[in-house]
């Protein structure tokens, strides 16, 4: 009950008085805000146009020019960290996201599900009578809860959220994504040729969500978390608004960056005298190869042109996606709801060097250690954005994006921490495009939106004792620019480690994954922010006191945020590291029989908790009754840019093979036999490996107990696909694996698909560098 009952209980109804309030929702206080919270991944400060940079955002302008623009707002450096945050309000760590869910290694601030301790937002909000929704990326459910048949206790409607539309994991294809709705996955509702794509989707569905309650609940207060794909690879977006940027960043790179700055500058958004940070400002030997930037004049007519091309796709996604947000701030304006909205604008980390120095048509490619064919990049340069490819644009364009500062996304240095936040409240904050210096971060939005409504953390919540806020309220901001009220924040992201106190900053010399270790010998930098936003100038050879106090704080919040133990494990070319990582990680567990059995009718099943046929021999047998016109998918996992899939057409049974999306498809396929009850199916055997770690050998097709094919083949070492694109009986969900029935689901008729069985018994776990890389990927 939401009070005690005070109506009056009697043998009889008729003498009895009946209190409805006791058990209805309490109801908020008048005039309650709605709060609207939008979240981008992967931008730096320097990409958008309301920070001077060369990306439109009308809407996000729209909302700076009503509100204000935060010069100081930081996250965690990487994308699950971030939104943990925003969920609790306390740091990443406590939450136990330390990094993403699928690095998870089973330490308490490293294992990817949010303790009873640190309660939600979401649930605090809709017990005090909000209605609240989330539409979007949802990169903080724990990897072992990602299937259909899981609890679904850390899924949002278990989060406090009446409502959830989007995608589960750490990013999607645009295109073709992986959808999930409530607590169940679902196809998406029409096809690219038809208009789809992701952003516009997921703001139709935001408005049906906010139309809904208001014509059932008109005057009750909401909650959105509006979370888009974007700016996340694959950059897709639609042809007319990448060709709006034609040319535009055709001077490079370094030279966006000498532009951007003193626009930065001149709009009060970085103090006068702010330098630029080298374009590779860590010595060799701190941080992996693949964050290092080619210098534009090193590069060719060609790879400048392919480069220029990579960065307008990732403006037009930008900015295609910012008017889906106008969509939503149309309507609010519309209906009356936009005064008394609180709108907060931001994004999760840096820009992204995930692209390494060449950029990808196939991203897949990079986070599976294999490397990007240059002349395949060129042929693709007139199709990037679109569903051929599976693009992102190389570190330069990171850094550039994250101008002025050192490095980016994953990094502690501002590149990878200091992000865009503009927030709009008209009702509440009198102030019109000003700009706002206060030292903030992500663990302080909830804090904010909670004094903003009126409402408080609870000491206990569900009988849980609760930890205390991390966060502090911006609240203060919404009335001057002055001191900041924050006095101290830690970070830690993969190895990489700082702490800003009092205007200091202390950040050790040692990259993200670059496998290190020796964390006790670090060289540790100084930087005095409050002048020295870009951190150009390392001050510590000048206060070597003010180093070890700060080192000292940052082992005394570590301590009590559970950041130890420390992991840079390096990822991609360090076995021992490997190995060490594997032992740590989530696994689902092999069967003692090595035999993985699934039915159709049934969802797709994610990547990490499906047979595991990657860099290993295995086989693949399917009970199938087949009619004279039987035809379609038996079995499909991945998509056009990597999978496998073996299926009914033109009268044969065809295995196909994608390794990651290089032509020609791998194809085998023989006569389909009479019809009546048959195995089909494929083996394949781990001969060697390529040099690139790719596993090779021979494929055989089966019908029945007679091989009626074979041929060598490659098969890939990482995951198909980094989210969604998982193993589909009796159809191809998503994008399709094979050019042959490419463009549709081509759902299995004309029989009946008994069973597929995956057999991996004699080669469960031989790569152990392949596994802990696919596992490492999804960032």
């Amino acid at each position: 009950m939401t009070r005690e009952f005070r109506g009056k209980i009697e043998l009889d109804v008729r003498d009895s008085t009946p209190d409805w309030e006791a058990f209805l929702p309490p109801k908020t206080p008048e005039g309650a805000p709605n709060v609207l919270l939008v979240l981008y991944d992967d931008t730096g400060q320097a990409a958008w146009s309301p920070y001077g940079g060369r990306i439109q955002m009308p809407t996000m302008e729209r909302l700076a020019a009503n509100g204000l623009t935060y010069t100081q707002w930081h996250t965690t450096a990487l994308c699950s960290p971030t939104r943990s945050t925003l969920l609790t309000g306390r740091n990443h760590h406590s939450n136990g996201f330390a990094t993403i869910s699928e690095s998870s290694t089973g330490f308490p601030g490293y294992n990817s599900h949010i303790p009873p301790t640190n309660a939600t937002m979401a649930n605090v909000l809709r017990d005090a009578g909000w209605a609240t929704f989330w539409v979007g990326k949802n990169h903080n459910v724990p990897i072992d809860e990602w299937t259909a048949g899981a609890s679904k206790k850390n899924w949002p409607l278990a989060q406090g959220f009446d409502r959830f539309y989007g995608f589960i994991g750490g990013e999607t294809n645009n295109w073709f994504p992986s959808l999930a709705e409530d607590n169940h996955y679902i196809d998406q509702p029409y096809l690219p040729e038809q208009g789809y794509h992701l952003s516009k989707d997921l703001a139709d569905q935001a408005l049906h969500m906010l139309r809904d309650v208001r014509q059932t609940e008109p005057g009750k207060p909401w909650y959105l978390w509006f979370c888009p794909g974007a700016n996340h690879a694959p950059h897709h977006a639609p042809q007319e608004y990448i060709d709006k940027y034609k040319g535009v960043f055709d001077d490079g790179y370094e030279a966006y960056r000498e532009w951007v700055l003193p626009r930065m500058i001149e709009r009060g958004l970085l103090p006068e005298g702010t330098e630029l940070t080298e374009i590779n400002p860590m010595p060799p030997g701190t941080f992996t190869q693949t964050d290092e930037v080619r210098p534009w004049d090193t590069l060719d007519d060609e790879e400048k042109a392919l480069f220029s091309r990579m960065a307008e796709v990732y403006a037009g996604f930008s900015e295609y996606t910012d008017a889906q947000v106008g969509r939503i701030i149309d309507y609010l304006e519309e209906s009356g709801r936009l005064e008394n909205t609180l709108v907060i604008y931001c994004a999760d980390n840096g820009a992204s060097g995930e692209g390494s120095p060449n950029g990808s048509v196939n991203e897949g490619k990079v986070f599976g250690g294999y490397p990007d064919d240059l002349e395949q990049n060129l042929s693709m340069k007139d199709r990037l954005g679109s569903p051929d490819t599976y693009n992102h644009y190389p570190t330069g364009w990171a850094t550039a994006f994250s101008t002025p500062y050192r490095m980016f996304k994953r990094y502690t240095y501002q590149g990878g921490v200091c992000d865009p936040l503009v927030i709009s409240w008209p009702k509440g904050i009198a102030a019109r495009g000003e700009v706002r210096n206060q030292y903030h971060h992500s663990t302080d939005i909830v804090a904010t939106i909670l004094d903003v409504c009126g409402v408080e953390m609870p000491d206990t919540y569900a009988g849980v004792e609760q930890r205390p806020l991390d966060g502090v309220p911006m609240t203060y901001s919404f009335e001057t620019d002055g001191a900041t009220t924050k006095e101290t924040q830690y970070y830690e992201m993969l190895g990489s480690r700082g702490i800003w106190h009092d205007g200091w900053k202390a950040v050790a010399e040692h990259g993200p994954t670059s496998g290190m270790s020796g964390f006790d010998r670090d060289v540790w930098q100084l930087f005095h922010t409050d002048v020295d936003r870009s951190e150009a100038h390392d001050l510590a050879a000048e206060h070597p006191d003010k180093v070890e106090e700060l080192k000292a704080l940052w082992l005394e919040e570590a301590k009590r945020n559970f950041v130890l133990p420390l992991n840079d494990l390096q990822i991609i070319g360090n076995a021992k590291d490997f190995e060490t990582f594997i032992g740590m990680e989530f696994k689902v567990p092999v069967p003692p029989s090595g035999q993985y059995t699934y039915y159709p009718g049934t969802s797709e099943v994610p990547e990490r908790s499906a047979a595991n046929t990657h860099g290993v021999s295995y086989k693949v047998l399917a009970e199938v009754e087949t009619t004279a016109d039987a035809q379609g998918v038996i079995f499909a996992h991945g998509s056009r840019f990597g999978g496998h899939s073996l299926f009914l057409k033109d009268g044969r049974v065809t295995y196909v093979y994608n390794f990651l999306g290089i032509p020609p498809e791998n194809v085998i396929s023989a006569p389909v036999p009479e019809p009546g009850r048959h195995i089909l199916g494929v083996s394949f055997t781990k001969e060697r490996t390529g040099d690139y770690r790719e596993a090779i050998g021979p494929l055989a097709l089966y019908i029945d107990d007679e091989k009626v094919a074979e041929q060598e083949i490659r098969t890939v070492l990482g995951h198909f696909s980094l989210c969604g694109e998982g193993l589909c009986i009796g159809y191809d969900g998503g994008d399709a694996v094979s050019d042959a029935y490419g463009g549709s689901r081509f759902d299995f008729t004309g029989g009946e698909i008994v069973k597929v069985v995956f057999d991996i018994a004699d080669d469960a776990y031989v790569d152990v560098e392949g596994h802990l890389a696919a596992a490492m990927a999804r960032d």
